[in-house]
């Protein structure tokens, strides 16, 4: 499902130019909605106010910034749902502020479940949250003394991961939203979380375990097909459903629990993000392009919209909190806000005009 302006024009070929004369004209660091660690001017990130002078511009073509006000009044009377974890977040607490800015009369609530949500009560229209780091429903899992097929293969204890029900958080969003923006990837890489020996993912179905036992990957693929059945069978008539894909990290020298760092204050080259990010290298960054080679393959034949915000982010190494805001760990994982879930933004915003028109 391409639109004609899409064909003409990959959004992900592009370059960051540079703008010094850029003012943002979006939102600054007084929007209550950002998260204390993403706050870079208030964290006095050296490069904070920079960060909003790089513009992404496509090879083919322009990706212009959307305008609040005519977002505001051409999706009147709509319900907007970002599922997935604490990057989508970030997405959403972007598009927040941008909207707030125009529009201050606001009703906070959480519908349909959702973490955090918002009515712009002049436009009827609801942007929401929802919380869920797998998609799936997951929880700890210990053995049974009465024993089973997982006690008798050794499992002591983990996480069970039923492949096909989705978390309470987001149950319910499908039959809510007319627009949707799906995410999952960075739990998926997680030993510190998911220890494949302490504390392992167990995946059931039906039910049951899955035997013999599945990896992580495998179970992926599992997660993926059945989320995104469950949401072609349960979404609104019309609704318009995007599926993100992997925001990447800039993890150097390590880790994030293994002092990893990063300070860079300029975008990258297309060379070194490469030499990051290749899967051949299979550095410490690498999941960002394993998680699409998933969600690619899952989403063939879908109604879904891939909304390719990876490449354009992974030259973005400078645009992460860092340890802005006093944080124990460095965070090169999450955005700086003002920042590049802006841009994210005007790519969906875009995508979505696009899907309008045609439709």
């Amino acid at each position: 499902m391409i639109s004609a302006q899409d064909r003409l024009c990959d959004y992900s070929d592009g370059n960051w130019i540079y703008d010094p004369n850029v003012k943002s004209e979006r939102y600054d660091d007084s929007c209550k909605e950002i998260f204390k660690g993403w706050n870079c001017i208030s964290g006095n990130k050296s490069n904070a106010l920079e960060l909003i002078k790089w513009r992404w511009k496509p090879r083919r073509c322009d990706l212009p910034s959307f305008d609040p006000i005519k977002f505001l009044e051409k999706y009147r009377d709509t319900n907007i749902g970002f599922i997935g974890d604490s990057l989508n977040r970030n997405m959403f607490v972007s598009l927040f502020c941008t909207l707030k800015r125009v529009s201050i009369e606001v009703k906070k609530w959480r519908p349909a479940g959702a973490d955090r949500g918002f009515t712009f009560l002049q436009y009827n229209l609801t942007i929401a949250y929802h919380r869920t780091n797998l998609l799936a429903r997951y929880g700890r899992w210990s053995a049974n003394a009465a024993g089973g097929v997982l006690e008798k293969l050794g499992f002591k204890e983990g996480f069970r991961v039923d492949v096909d029900i989705p978390e309470s958080t987001w149950v319910d969003a499908p039959s809510f939203h007319d627009i949707i923006i799906l995410n999952t990837g960075h739990w998926w890489w997680a030993p510190s979380k998911f220890d494949p020996q302490k504390s392992p993912m167990i995946f059931f179905e039906t039910g049951q375990p899955v035997m013999p036992p599945i990896p992580p990957v495998v179970g992926l693929d599992m997660v993926l097909k059945n989320m995104i059945l469950y949401l072609e069978e349960r979404t609104r008539p019309g609704a318009i459903k995007f599926f993100r894909t992997q925001s990447p990290r800039h993890f150097e020298g390590g880790d994030w629990d293994q002092g990893g760092s990063c300070h860079r204050m300029q975008p990258l080259s297309s060379e070194q993000a490469e030499e990051l990010f290749s899967v051949k290298n299979n550095g410490t960054n690498v999941e960002a392009r394993l998680v699409n080679q998933h969600l690619y393959k899952a989403l063939k034949g879908s109604h879904f919209q891939i909304l390719d915000i990876t490449h354009l982010s992974e030259l973005r190494a400078d645009a992460h909190p860092s340890t802005a805001g006093g944080k124990k760990h460095e965070d090169c994982m999450h955005w700086c806000l003002p920042g590049i879930t802006d841009t994210w933004n005007d790519l969906f915003i875009e995508h979505l005009n696009n899907v309008k028109v045609r439709s």
